[in-house]
């Protein structure tokens, strides 16, 4: 399934501020929905799109029109489908420049150029994951990597025809908008002989440093001036990802997408420069953490430093005993996230009991040796629900995430916040210490963002102002992990005022089904015997 005949989809511009409708005709053989990632749609959670939570699928034969508002945003965002894993090809990148009269704190570029990377997968996925929800086996990897939808010069199938070309001009500087839009993989991104030099982030700007290469988390955006300043030739663009998962698994996708920079002028017929030294092997976590010192917001930033809510949420693989077998499941302080019969906003918005609780924990039910190789037995083994947590307005909100080792499949964590985004005030290796390791927030600068990666063997410290009313998800965004249940719902009450509460729901909403899905079967609470009232 594509969007407008088109992979990755079409490119969506507005400026700072604006108000965006965008009408989708599911004209497929999947229902669907579409969210607008890193938009934080002030009081507007009934255009925010995930499945379940804000609203229920656009049907095959039906369509939804959405309001997208934006508000602070400026740089580049993406948006996606939101339900099943149809974001593997459904998917396109957002350009939002600033408002009229201003520009941006760089020097203009004379050009722009958008590059998605992307998972191809040889099968269809949907069809995949519906068979593995109902066994509990594991998801497959991608066959391969893309870069605007083109695999390039170094796989099988790979012809003349398979790469991206990008012609620019000898002395031009272009802004480079990097999307990473792969299901399950972090990516590091390099031009091969060209300096990167990084302004922005997940639409907002960041102090400008160079790099040789960029890792960036699925979810993630990046701004990149690139200046072309090299003899006349043609160069790979590179990217391949940067794994973090168990050293015992060797079937990860480790291929490597390309696509080509090509100087007009250029008359050379050998084949392009490979970026050999600049591109990190798959497990080069110093590449990674090298990165990610270097990204600091543009100016000092108003951080929330009277917290109110103090949150400790460990993210962890798990397994559950299924049909015979161990099914694999993943959790958030030890809850795999269920999906309820209709969506949170619906059931919440109307008063609705009995689709969802309100008690999402604010500590792990056991604490012991997160990253160590032993772990107890009742850690193995999630509760499951469909359980969130409700904030006052205006509340000022730290979480540290906690990675794990249980099963011993310690992993990074790219986590996602809708609605909003968030100060990454820290990070570090071990477990969290809470008397010392917040000493080492930056409460000045700290980039801005609404994906961060939880450090494989480590946590992450983020904040945030709870502000925009409504219903909200976090989850991880590797889309196998979601997949199992590594996931929650805020939902930020209304303030004292209109403009500080919740928009009033749209005339049309798409319907939900009767029953969930059938392939969701340790999903949904329908499936495990429970009704709705219990």
């Amino acid at each position: 399934m594509v969007v407008n005949e088109s992979l990755p989809g079409p490119v969506i511009y507005v400026n700072k501020g604006d108000t965006l409708y965008v009408n989708v005709h599911n004209l497929g053989n999947y229902k669907l929905t579409i969210h607008w990632h890193g938009v934080k749609q002030p009081r507007n959670p009934w255009s925010d799109g995930p499945e379940y939570i804000t609203q229920c699928a656009i049907k095959p034969g039906t369509n939804f029109t959405y309001q997208v508002i934006f508000s602070d945003e400026e740089g580049t965002l993406w948006w996606h489908a939101h339900s099943d894993w149809t974001r593997n090809t459904v998917h396109g990148a957002i350009v939002i420049y600033p408002d009229e009269g201003n520009s941006y704190p760089f020097p203009n570029p004379h050009a722009e150029q958008i590059l998605v990377l992307g998972s191809w997968y040889i099968d269809d996925m949907n069809l995949v994951v519906d068979k593995a929800l109902e066994t509990g086996v594991n998801i497959e990897d991608s066959n391969a990597y893309t870069i605007n939808g083109q695999l390039g010069d170094f796989y099988p199938c790979s012809q003349e025809s398979t790469s991206y070309r990008w012609q620019v001009e000898y002395g031009k500087t272009y802004l480079v908008r990097v999307v990473n839009a792969a299901m399950n993989s972090q990516m590091f991104f390099t031009i091969s002989q060209h300096n990167l030099r990084i302004v922005g982030m997940d639409g907002s700007y960041l102090k400008p440093f160079n790099s040789s290469c960029v890792v960036i988390a699925p979810g993630n955006t990046m701004d990149i001036l690139v200046t072309a300043d090299q003899p006349v030739g043609r160069y790979y663009i590179a990217a391949r990802q940067f794994y973090t998962g168990s050293d015992d698994y060797p079937d990860y996708d480790n291929t490597t997408a390309t696509a080509i920079l090509e100087y007009k002028g250029n008359n050379s017929t050998t084949s392009p420069s490979f970026p050999y030294h600049t591109l990190p092997y798959n497990k080069d976590f110093n590449a990674s953490i090298s990165f990610r010192k270097n990204l600091k917001s543009l100016k000092h930033q108003n951080v929330p430093t009277n917290i109110s809510t103090h949150m400790y949420i460990t993210a962890a693989v798990n397994e559950f005993h299924l049909n015979d077998t161990e099914a694999l499941s993943t959790s958030l302080t030890n809850v795999t996230w269920m999906n309820p019969l209709t969506d949170v906003l619906h059931a919440y918005y109307n008063n609705l009991s009995g689709f969802y609780t309100e008690d999402f924990p604010d500590m792990p039910p056991t604490f012991f040796d997160f990253v160590a190789e032993d772990y107890p037995e009742n850690a193995v083994t999630p509760s499951r629900g469909t359980e969130v947590k409700v904030l006052e307005y205006g509340e000022e909100v730290e979480i540290v995430f906690q990675a794990t080792n249980v099963l011993n499949e310690a992993i990074e964590h790219p986590m996602h916040l809708h609605g909003h985004n968030f100060y990454i005030v820290g990070y570090g290796n071990g477990n969290f210490d809470f008397k010392e390791d917040p000493k080492t927030y930056n409460l000045i600068d700290p980039p801005f963002v609404n994906t961060a990666s939880v450090p494989k063997y480590g946590w992450l410290a983020v904040r945030f102002r709870a502000v925009n009313p409504g219903v909200w998800l976090w989850h991880c965004h590797m889309a196998r992990h979601l997949s199992w249940g590594m996931a929650t719902v805020f939902i930020v009450k209304n303030g004292e005022s209109a403009d500080t509460s919740l928009r009033k729901p749209p005339p049309y909403m798409p319907p939900c089904d009767e029953t969930p899905p059938s392939f969701k079967l340790w999903k949904s609470q329908y499936s495990l015997g429970f009704s709705q009232q219990q």
